[in-house]
């Protein structure tokens, strides 16, 4: 593993930049890789990586690639978004062809859209290269169908970060009445902390208490794991069972289905 802030890159600008590859990890199984995104990471020379993407897939990585972690954890950035946007640009003006590893897709709550337009702004020639997204993922291996037409005629996904307030307080500034509507499915990345203020948020503007709810964490990998109640019930659930990031909220009716079409799975497996 190298030290962004130590790559030995090339300072003066090549005769031509370098090729930068957004490439979505998928949610961390790495059977769940696009054919072209396996292919491309095997094949890569210089990877920066966040720290969502799997272990499985970072195996792929060849051993004598330059692999970069630039992952942002609660608490600890090891660098901050601008600082990645600025290596990128840094190593791609250098010549270095770039491959950019996000976890599920780069376009699904993964910056991937701040990225593109930052190397759109540079000149830096770019690709995008589509993921498994989180929710996808959470909801095919737990057994929560998205949609359904006896539950969901649409998805909406949002995200649960809590940002800092005045006088010291968290907030989560959401569209709260738009998800509060029936016969949707909510998705939340990044909702653990702020789950209890979420599920009483989504009561407070009309969804019942009683309204199907989950946590699935570590989603699609060995370890994955749903935790199931309801708005009312799920974030006590959530602390007893120390459910940890990252984890995905999953609100709707179709949450309903999940023991019944777990229990078939199982089956399979």
């Amino acid at each position: 593993m190298h030290d962004p802030l130590h790559f030995d890159a090339a300072t003066l600008h090549a005769a031509r930049p370098g090729r930068v590859t957004l490439v979505g990890a998928g949610p961390g199984d790495p059977e769940l890789l696009t054919v072209k995104a396996a292919r491309l990471i095997g094949g890569a020379k210089v990877v920066l990586h966040d720290a969502l993407v799997g272990r499985g897939v970072l195996e792929l990585i060849p051993r004598t690639a330059h692999r970069i972690d630039v992952g942002k954890r609660s608490g600890h950035h090891k660098l901050s978004q601008d600082g990645i946007i600025e290596l990128m640009i840094r190593l791609a003006r250098s010549g270095h062809e770039l491959l950019r590893l996000k976890g599920g897709d780069p376009y699904v709550f993964g910056r991937g859209g701040e990225e593109a337009q930052a190397l759109a702004e540079a000149g830096i020639p770019f690709e995008v290269v589509p993921g498994v997204s989180a929710a996808q993922g959470a909801g095919a291996c737990a057994g929560i169908p998205l949609t359904h037409r006896d539950h969901a005629t649409e998805v909406v996904c949002v995200t649960g970060h809590l940002r800092d307030g005045p006088n010291g307080t968290r907030t989560l500034d959401l569209d709260w009445p738009r998800l509060a509507r029936p016969q949707q499915t909510v998705v939340v990345y990044m909702g653990v902390a702020a789950l209890p203020l979420i599920c009483e948020r989504l009561i407070a503007h009309g969804l019942s208490a009683d309204t199907p709810a989950a946590l699935v964490e570590r989603a699609t990998l060995p370890e994955q794991r749903c935790v199931a109640g309801t708005l009312e019930t799920l974030p006590a659930l959530a602390l007893v069972q120390a459910v940890k990031p990252p984890a995905l909220l999953v609100v709707g009716t179709v949450v309903s289905l999940q023991p019944v079409l777990a229990r078939a799975m199982a089956l399979a497996a």
